[in-house]
């Protein structure tokens, strides 16, 4: 961009910057230099041209503006400034400039981290599965990228709580039991792929929760009971990805036992946010508990009966219209109690939901009803009874 003066304006300038109306030559350049450490060319560029074409243009080339101008800018002059404070306050003038720059910036990572941080809904109505598992890397990619800006964004470290987990769970762990009747060692490669991605999750879902409560994590390994009591309502969401991560790396950590004893940490972290807001979106804390159960600690009686409270409720809460609490209770109860009818009955239930009901649940009950269709195709495997009978006949 090229000034709009020529040569004996630019003498004009130098005469009246010589006369004393403008900082020395000196402060000139170091407050340029600082504005180019601090700015890029174009936002230097834009700076430098607004002052010529709205103060030093004007000045130098309208007559009886200059004159009044002047005559004022003397008077001011001589009463309260000297070359050396001209030079201070353009020095002021590049800090100021330099921490409105970076607030900027800081703000502009902060807004876009609170849109990714509330775009899960774009994927959730999707209709293509694969076409997402394919899209998510990136997003989780971007979001880490924007916390290593603003590494204290809450919203951000939900996201990537909620979505390194959800990734975790059905793009790689998934497809790793699905393989492992074909390539067992490919398959325990990618169960500890998805366990690491899982602890991953677990501790951004950790971060989450201390930019609340300062501590949390150390106070949680010490004493789980009594940290989980400083959480509040807000903190739900984060309480329940924390607890579905680490539970998940848990369940595929049979041959990593310090994971493992740190079962009372997700029991403590998932009682809690059920104690806050146990109906926290549509009975998803329902929905972990179903499958959790099972491995409870320190709880008598039979593990069905706590199961079947948690289908009910997560099934009245979705309204019946997800096809995940079918699923879970079909895995977790009805293989291990061998009972056939209810494991056919459970999934047929599952694969009637309607994907296109609710949009925002089409992508978990396209996934789902896959997992359905997969252990519908495994059933001869799952029960003893079609075992006997082969072996009989």
């Amino acid at each position: 961009m090229s000034y709009p003066y020529n040569r004996v304006q630019f003498s004009i300038f130098s005469q009246r910057r010589m006369a004393g109306f403008l900082p020395p030559a000196n402060s000139l350049f170091a407050l340029r230099l600082g504005l180019q450490f601090f700015l890029g060319g174009g936002e230097l560029e834009l700076i430098r041209y607004c002052a010529w074409k709205f103060f030093c243009f004007p000045l130098l080339t309208r007559r009886k503006e200059r004159s009044s101008l002047r005559s004022w800018l003397q008077r001011v002059y001589k009463c309260a400034f000297t070359r050396e404070s001209l030079w201070i306050a353009g020095m002021v003038l590049l800090v100021a400039l330099a921490m409105s720059g970076c607030s900027v910036r800081k703000y502009a990572i902060n807004k876009l981290g609170d849109s990714l941080a509330n775009s899960g809904t774009t994927f959730a109505s999707d209709n293509d599965p694969e076409f997402v598992g394919q899209a998510i890397p990136f997003s989780l990619k971007l979001i880490e990228g924007l916390l290593a800006e603003s590494p204290k964004h809450r919203g951000l470290l939900f996201a990537a709580a909620s979505g390194f987990t959800q990734y975790s769970y059905v793009y790689v762990q998934h497809p790793a039991e699905e393989l492992e009747s074909i390539d067992v060692g490919k398959s325990v490669a990618m169960d500890a792929r998805a366990r690491n991605l899982y602890l991953r999750a677990r501790d951004y879902g950790l971060r989450g929760l201390e930019t609340r409560h300062r501590g949390f994590t150390d106070g949680l390994r010490e004493n789980p009971k009594t940290a989980v009591s400083t959480a509040k309502p807000v903190d739900v969401p984060l309480l329940y990805w924390t607890a579905v991560a680490w539970g998940a790396a848990i369940s595929l950590s049979k041959d990593h036992p310090q994971i493992v004893a740190e079962q009372p940490q997700v029991e403590a972290l998932i009682d809690r946010a059920q104690e806050l807001n146990p109906d926290y979106d549509h009975g998803v804390i329902d929905q972990f508990l179903i499958s959790y159960e099972s491995a409870r600690q320190g709880v008598s009686g039979d593990f069905a009966a706590r199961c079947k409270e948690h289908f009910d409720r997560a099934v009245r809460l979705s309204d019946g219209q997800l096809a995940s609490p079918f699923v879970s209770y079909a895995e977790t109860v009805s293989v291990p109690k061998q009972n056939r009818t209810e494991f056919e009955s459970l999934l047929n239930q599952a694969l009637a939901v309607n994907p296109d009901a609710r949009l925002e649940w089409r992508l978990s009950n396209l996934i789902m009803q896959r997992r359905a269709r997969w252990l519908l195709s495994r059933e001869d495997e799952l029960f003893l009874d079609a075992v006997a009978q082969g072996e009989s006949q």
